[in-house]
């Protein structure tokens, strides 16, 4: 339960929890006493390390917009006392070319972009415009994992999930001016090269020409800073984007 034992206990809406950032994510807001309700496009995974059962958990496609309607009319009756303490926004995806090459501007077919835009830009807006009320009950917090892919050219990630990243930065500024006027803060991390299983070929380069630390970022070190936006310690942080590239960019 949460540090206060008569304190109710706080809720986390997650998207994208299966691994990497998603999943380190989920471990330090359970390891803190929160509930966390996560969502993806597939089932409840049997060998879940942070105790939650199926209950917390709501498989939605988020690049069908009908779907994440329904799934955010699913998240609604299962809050407590119709609060959200917390909704992180992680879910995203990056399609490649053939053999993991990067999809360019020359050769990004629209119905990819779209694909793209729908689960990492657009599902991020629907969750959050979709549980304001529970937002603003709580006066919790949104964070959006955007990329530092989204502020320069990466060169790997591919130019659809760059320009949503750029363009979820962009939202998350609108939110917090918008949402701020309600209580609710509005922030975003952007992450630089974490050692997940999606990294892609040639990252020890970059780690090795680019990254004075000289070594990549750890998915809980991404999860304690989302966890800093999402509680007390950062009660008059709202607009941010938070890199964590250990210095990629100086």
């Amino acid at each position: 339960m949460s540090s206060s034992s008569n304190a109710p206990r706080r809720t986390l809406l997650l998207t994208g929890a299966s691994r990497g950032i998603g999943h380190a994510t989920a471990i330090r807001f359970s390891s803190a006493g929160w509930r966390v309700i996560t969502c993806s496009r597939h089932a409840f995974p049997e060998a879940c390390p942070w105790g939650a059962g199926p209950e917390d958990h709501i498989e939605v496609d988020l690049a069908d917009h009908d779907d994440t309607t329904r799934a955010i009319s699913e998240i609604r009756t299962r809050l407590d006392n119709d609060e959200l303490h917390a909704l992180v926004n992680n879910a995203a995806i990056s399609p490649k070319g053939p053999g993991g090459s990067r999809l360019s501007t020359m050769d990004t077919d629209i119905e990819t972009w779209s694909h793209v835009f729908r689960v990492n830009f657009f599902a991020p807006i629907m969750m959050a415009r979709g549980l304001i009320e529970e937002l603003k009950a709580a006066r919790g917090a949104v964070v959006n994992v955007t990329s530092i892919a989204g502020s320069r050219v990466h060169p790997f990630a591919g130019v659809a999930y760059a320009t949503s990243k750029a363009a979820l930065a962009s939202l998350t500024r609108e939110m917090a001016s918008d949402f701020g006027r309600v209580g609710v803060r509005v922030n975003s991390i952007a992450p630089g090269e974490i050692d997940t299983s999606i990294l892609s070929p040639g990252t020890d380069k970059i780690v090795e020409e680019k990254i004075p630390m000289r070594r990549l970022g750890t998915p809980d070190e991404v999860a304690k800073i989302i966890y800093v936006l999402c509680t007390e310690t950062s009660s008059y942080v709202n607009g941010a984007e938070i890199h964590i590239n250990g210095g990629q960019h100086v």
